[in-house]
């Protein structure tokens, strides 16, 4: 098993984006040398400017790294990362651990599991929460997916990057786990979003308002972060719309195959879809509010 050391282990990192970023950026910080690709080279400049060094594929990626890690948009760009011409798998050495933080498919997981086992590579699935804010503060909620020894072997690496960090179970896990997460975000969101949009029409300080039913059992992540920004208009992405709807669509078509009903999350799912087809998948998961004040006929402000 790969003994992980910062004077000895290469790590790689594909995708560079909101949380990519960062989480990055934690692991460089430690010592580790790093080779980086991200669709669009640009967000990976702050990294390279760093000390990290581009590859041009992820395959280049693989074939420089014992570790490797990837936090991408949508299952079709992880398919790619991992089982395209030129993904991870075409590059990745025997014995070498391959790290998926985005949130995509259960069955997705388990595929890129055994394909990686054909070939000697360990595998872990572990997508994360807590935003933009979480990943930039190294407080990231993790849920892993995968054998002990690999899951062990990258814990230290995982302990930069977050500080609730769970083995969930085999291949696949951390992706079931983060459909929870997913649908009970997607509950306290339109929960937040209406209480302020009430609260508003009810002639109350917001700000007041929210200072007393945070510390309540109101009291969630999303009242905390998001409410606040939503009080200056700021529906900048911290976790986008368009990243969220496809999240919550993995978990409807999840609960379709186990013959579950989940009425609240596909409530949600259609209001967020209201919000990205009014052109504003790009902004963030707060922006929920925007499609509940057109059907209300009131601004919160």
């Amino acid at each position: 098993m790969l003994t992980i050391e910062p004077t000895k282990t290469k790590l790689g990192w594909i995708g560079t984006g909101v949380m990519g970023r960062w989480m990055c950026q934690h692991l460089m910080d430690l010592g580790y040398a790093m080779s980086v690709y991200n669709r669009t080279k640009a967000k990976a400049e702050p990294l390279i400017e760093a000390g990290a060094t581009w590859a041009d594929s992820p395959s280049e990626v693989a074939a420089a790294s014992d570790v490797i890690f990837t936090i991408v948009g949508f299952p079709p760009d992880v398919r790619e990362v991992y089982l395209g011409e030129n993904g991870i798998l075409k590059g990745a050495k025997r014995g070498s651990i391959i790290v998926d933080m985005t949130t995509t498919e259960p069955s997705l997981a388990q595929e890129i599991y055994v394909a990686a086992q054909e070939q000697g590579v360990l595998s872990v699935d572990a997508p994360v929460s807590g935003g933009d804010v979480g990943a930039r503060e190294a407080r990231l909620s993790i849920m892993v997916g995968g054998d002990v020894d690999a899951v062990r072997a990258v814990m230290p690496l995982f302990s930069a990057m977050g500080k609730n960090i769970v083995h969930q179970g085999g291949a696949g896990a951390g992706q079931h786990t983060k459909m929870c997460n997913q649908i009970t975000i997607s509950g306290t969101m339109i929960g937040v979003c209406e209480g302020l949009l009430y609260g508003y029409k009810a002639g109350l300080d917001l700000e007041t308002m929210l200072s007393s039913i945070s510390g309540g059992a109101a009291a969630c992540w999303s009242l905390d972060n998001l409410a606040p920004r939503v009080l200056k208009r700021d529906f900048d992405p911290g976790f986008f719309v368009e990243h969220f709807i496809k999240d919550m669509s993995i978990a409807l078509d999840e609960a379709r195959k186990m013959h579950l009903s989940l009425p609240g999350l596909a409530l949600v799912h259609q209001l967020y879809t209201a919000v990205q087809a009014q052109g504003h998948g790009r902004l963030g998961t707060q922006a929920l509010l925007l499609a509940l004040e057109q059907m209300s006929g009131a601004e919160v402000k």
